[in-house]
């Protein structure tokens, strides 16, 4: 009989661990299925529609896959900084500023293990919001420290509970603090000035990481001037990590390439520890392509088709008998609504069960985020597009008109118990 024993061999927090769920575990594409679970853009890559048409500029050569990519990425790192520069006659970030990785997940697991020692270090977070901040922070055995934002729809930061923890007793051993602005699954841009407030904190010894990944969606400049992305601040704030992605607007989830601007230490620490080839030649070539003037071009045409879908069912919604209120902002490719049982009251049992119906028997997958805090009774819906949107609608007045009247208060056990496994 063979020694090995998994139970004991595995770290105790891996055997223990929750992985990161989305609807596609629950529900798989059949290539008829309206996808608004996902915050992707549904209009698609800014690239050439035809595969028979190559990708112009020194991006792409098919004959040098033989070779390892380019582990320092030099010219993708100053696309995205002239991406990210208020005034080009003036820029600030330069590629000592970045570093790139597989996704914003890389980048999230980069800083815990580049910060926290395991067993010991925390993290702060404030939910609701992104999942994996909750996932890698398990693996690498950090625990976590939570602040919910404030309530919806604002959904701003806490300030003051915020800086009181990082003052407390024990805060040496919280060393990230992960905000998600515009946040997720809020829709809502976090205020610049409460960010500067965490980041001037007088006494805490850590890093403030900004997770921009719906940024592009944001109004640019703000209301008060402020630009949407905070990234030229790492020049300011050698405290400070902004993350982003190529996923959302550029409409790039399937070649996974995140961003981390950070101070030239911050960012070298980060590119030192990641592995030597982390972006392949395929990626790199692609984002280049986007981040180029005709990959931009088409990335903001396609953007602006998602604001007037967003318009429109900011629009609608609220027409449809038993959709409640906008919980959330209006900063991202998607929106937070309730869902309303039959007396008018937000209710986990009806969202919940408007998702099942409308994938297992309407073929439109969206996202429950009931169980998430200040999230009672939601659904997040992705902007999909005109087509879509439209199939979307239909289906959701149907289903929760059969949904409200038929799920009757004995229910109600059951469904909250299916709810309590449906987590990030």
């Amino acid at each position: 009989m063979s020694p090995f024993n998994l139970e004991t061999c595995a770290r105790p927090n891996i055997l223990a661990l929750q992985p990161y769920r989305c609807a596609r575990d629950d529900y798989k594409d059949d290539g008829t299925n309206i996808l608004l679970d996902a915050n992707e853009n549904a209009y698609g890559p800014p690239l050439p529609s035809s595969t028979s048409t190559p990708l112009s500029g020194p991006t792409l050569d098919l004959t040098t896959l033989h070779r390892y990519p380019d582990p320092h990425q030099h010219r993708l790192k100053q696309l995205l900084c002239n991406l990210r520069t208020s005034n080009p006659s003036s820029p600030v970030l330069t590629p000592d500023n970045l570093f790139v990785g597989v996704g914003s997940d890389e980048a999230i697991d980069a800083l815990l293990r580049c910060f926290c020692v395991p067993g010991r270090d925390r993290i702060l977070v404030c939910p609701p919001t992104y999942g994996m901040y909750s996932v890698s922070a398990q693996v690498n055995d950090v625990a976590l420290v939570r602040v919910p934002l404030l309530p919806a729809p604002g959904f701003g930061l806490d300030v003051s509970a915020i800086l009181s923890t990082l003052s407390s007793p024990g805060s040496e051993t919280i060393k990230l603090v992960y905000l998600c602005s515009p946040g997720n699954p809020t829709g809502a841009r976090l205020s610049p000035a409460d960010v500067r407030a965490v980041l001037a904190h007088p006494t805490w010894n850590g890093v403030v990481v900004v997770d921009e990944a719906y940024v592009d969606f944001c109004a640019d400049p703000d209301a008060e001037g402020n630009p949407a992305s905070l990234a030229e601040w790492v020049t300011a704030y050698p405290n400070l990590v902004v993350m982003q992605t190529l996923s959302k607007a550029f409409g790039l989830a399937g070649v996974r390439l995140g961003v981390a601007f950070a101070s030239a230490p911050v960012a070298g620490l980060l590119n030192s520890l990641k592995a030597p080839y982390n972006v392949s030649s395929l990626t790199a070539a692609v984002a280049e392509w986007a981040l180029g003037a005709e990959g931009l071009a088409k990335m903001r045409e396609n953007r602006a088709r998602l604001l007037e879908q967003r318009e429109r069912l900011v629009r609608e919604l609220p027409q449809i008998e038993g959709v409640g209120r906008l919980r959330g902002g209006l900063d991202s490719n998607f929106l937070l609504y309730e869902m309303l049982d039959r007396e008018g009251k937000p209710d986990n049992v009806t969202a919940l069960a408007v998702y099942e119906r409308l994938a297992e028997n309407k073929g439109v997958v969206v996202r429950f985020r009931g169980k998430e805090h200040g999230c009672l009774g939601c659904l997040r819906i992705t902007v999909g597009t005109e087509e879509e949107v439209t199939r979307f609608l239909a289906a959701l007045e149907r289903t929760l008109a059969e949904v409200r009247g038929t799920v009757a208060p004995k229910d109600e056990e059951k469904r909250e118990a299916e709810a309590s496994q449906v987590v990030d």
